[in-house]
């Protein structure tokens, strides 16, 4: 697809003459996601227009798109309304036991903390690795780590938040599969504009919430369950329709023990079907134009800044090459927190994070737009 023409076709509600760089926040819904949102709303004025078969429909069409993102089997999709959820989903799922141990890294997004402290009232310890001089993931002393046998799990993000910084998680996935360790991955900013293979770099756990870089509603993402977990771990939650038989509505009462044999028995109801039809949308967009595109031109828009940075001394703050992402983060000489005041009041959407002004444009965002920027921060 010609990118120019998608900003025209899809994107129109962003030519207001700001500068909107802040996917990593939340990505604005293309004209299709909303159109879909609008005629699912629409009818639900009209219940007769919603038989279960469409609801279903839905459903099952977005667990589809979901594992065609990260080339998984659409067996090993759960749906979640956020990132969150899927990560305490995997938390409390894992049969972890007093004495272990929980990897992370220090300065993780408070989404990937939080269910794992609540594990210490069982006895489970969470460590958190320190990050290095340049403030990234210390991947080198997380494998140190795993020799030790009281490591049972890692839990880390794919990118980083704060800066971009995205682990090896070729190397990672090897290590863990080697040691026997669980690996679980808060992939909510990277999944969308990086490629994330689970065949290839396998996993356990894979949370995404998708109103990030997949231009989707709030309350839409997904759990990936590994195949051979979907059937050795037990519902964290007991989801009326997590059970078999629950798909017959003229036998409920039937009340089936055995929960679905995939990752559906993680699945929590009722589903916001309205904003899934939306996601599936904004998901085919993102599938027809493709993710290897999208790397490419997200790091294009990156050069004006980066050049920027160089000529008057500012620091960039996210790592280059294959550690980099879509998002750019720089530290301007002087006070960051007025500059990032000076940027959005002059109409630039961003974000300040960790003492950083970070960038995150997608797939919409233009060359001439970041040039843009980099007058406006010249003109300090």
């Amino acid at each position: 697809m010609d990118l120019d023409e998608l900003r025209r076709t899809e994107f129109a509600a962003l030519n207001d003459g700001g500068i909107f760089l802040n996917s990593a926040s939340v990505g604005p819904l293309p004209s299709r996601s909303v159109a879909a949102l609008a005629a699912c709303n629409r009818d639900r004025a009209r219940p007769a227009m919603w038989p279960i078969e469409r609801i279903n429909a839905i459903l099952t069409e977005a667990r589809w798109m979901a594992s065609r993102l990260i080339n998984a089997d659409e067996s090993e999709i759960a749906l979640m309304p956020n990132t969150t959820t899927g990560l305490n989903v995997a938390a409390h799922a894992l049969p972890l036991r007093s004495g272990d141990i929980v990897l992370t890294f220090d300065h993780e997004f408070p989404a990937n903390i939080y269910p794992w402290m609540q594990l210490a009232g069982n006895g489970v310890a969470l460590e958190r690795i320190p990050v290095t001089a340049d403030g990234w993931p210390d991947e080198a002393r997380l494998h140190e780590r795993l020799t030790d046998p009281k490591v049972r799990a890692v839990s880390v993000s794919l990118t980083q938040f704060s800066n971009g910084y995205t682990v090896d998680l070729g190397q990672l996935s090897r290590a863990t599969r080697a040691a026997d360790k669980w690996l679980v991955v808060d992939a909510i900013q990277a999944v969308g504009q990086l490629p994330v293979d689970v065949k290839a770099t396998p996993v356990d756990f894979l949370a995404c919430g998708a109103q990030k870089w997949l231009l989707s509603p709030w309350g839409t993402g997904f759990l990936y369950v590994r195949k051979e977990l979907c059937t050795q771990l037990e519902p964290t939650f007991a989801g009326w329709a997590a059970f078999m038989g629950s798909d017959d509505y003229t036998q409920l009462t039937s009340y089936d023990p055995r929960p679905w044999p995939d990752a559906r028995r993680f699945e929590l109801l009722t589903f916001p079907v309205q904003d899934f039809a939306a996601m599936n949308a904004s998901l085919g967009l993102i599938l027809g134009v493709g993710i290897a595109p999208i790397v490419e031109h997200t790091r294009a828009l990156h050069q004006p800044i980066i050049e920027w940075a160089e000529r008057s001394g500012a620091a960039i703050t996210s790592p280059p090459g294959d550690r980099g992402s879509a998002i750019l983060c720089f530290k301007p000489r002087g006070d960051v927190a007025a500059t990032y005041a000076r940027v959005q009041a002059a109409g630039v959407q961003c974000s300040l994070r960790e003492g950083a002004i970070r960038l995150s444009p997608h797939m919409f965002n233009q060359v001439s737009e970041m040039e843009r920027l980099s007058q406006l921060l010249q003109a300090r």
